[in-house]
C-alpha cells in the first residue's frame, strides 16, 4: 500500500511539481477563446491579457452572492501578491446577463470590486458557445418576469497564465483561502 501512494504521489509530482490548492489541467491546455466587448465599450479578446495571470469567472451583476464574494476574493488575492506581482494579475468577470447587464454598468461593477479588474460583454447567442467552451454551464431560474430573473451558473474560476495556458481552476468555496490562492498565482507567474 506504501509503495502505491508512493508511486500516485510521485507521479502527481512528477505532472506537476507544484501541490496546487485549485484543481489543475494538464500540461499545455491552452484557454479558450474569449472575445466580446470589454468594459470601455470596445473589443476585448482573452489574447491580449498575454504576459498577464488572469483569472477568469462568469457571472451576472445582480447575483446576490457568489459573483460579489468572488470578485471581492479576487481582489484580495491581487493585494496578497508581492507589489512587483499585482500589476501583472487581472480579474475578468464575463457576464452571463447580457440582456441586463449593460457594458456601462458592467464597468462600474467590476471598477467598485478592483481598479483593475475588466468586465467582458458576449452577446447571445455567442455566449452560450464562449460558456460551452469554458465548460460554464448556466441557466435562468425563479423567472418572475422578462427583467425579473436569476442565473445559476458554473462557480469556477479559471487561471490562466501569461502564455494563455488553463493552468488551475478553483471553486469560489476555495477563494476564501486567500493565502493558498495567491500562493497559486504565485506559482504559476514563476
Amino acid at each position: 500500500m506504501t509503495l502505491l501512494l508512493g508511486g500516485a504521489w510521485g507521479y502527481t509530482r512528477w505532472k506537476s511539481p507544484v501541490a496546487f490548492y485549485g484543481t489543475t489541467y494538464d500540461p499545455n491546455t491552452s484557454a479558450p477563446a474569449l472575445a466580446g466587448t470589454g468594459q470601455d465599450g470596445r473589443p476585448f479578446d482573452l489574447s491580449t491579457l498575454r504576459g498577464q495571470t488572469v483569472a477568469v469567472f462568469f457571472g451576472f451583476l445582480q447575483c446576490p452572492n457568489v459573483c460579489p464574494t468572488t470578485l471581492a476574493a479576487l481582489e484580495r488575492v491581487r493585494l496578497a501578491l508581492p507589489v512587483d506581482q499585482r500589476e501583472r494579475f487581472r480579474s475578468v468577470l464575463v457576464t452571463l446577463d447580457p440582456a441586463r447587464d449593460d457594458v456601462k454598468r458592467l464597468r462600474e461593477y467590476v471598477r467598485f470590486f478592483s481598479p483593475s479588474a475588466q468586465g467582458v460583454f458576449v452577446p447571445q447567442p455567442a455566449l452560450y458557445d464562449v460558456a460551452a467552451a469554458w465548460g460554464v454551464g448556466f441557466q435562468k431560474t425563479d423567472v418572475k418576469s422578462a427583467t425579473d430573473y436569476q442565473i445559476n451558473h458554473t462557480t469556477g474560476v479559471y487561471l490562466i497564465d501569461a502564455a494563455g495556458q488553463r493552468r488551475v481552476v478553483w471553486d469560489y468555496t476555495q477563494l476564501t483561502d486567500v493565502e493558498r490562492v495567491a500562493r497559486d498565482v504565485r506559482a504559476v507567474m514563476e
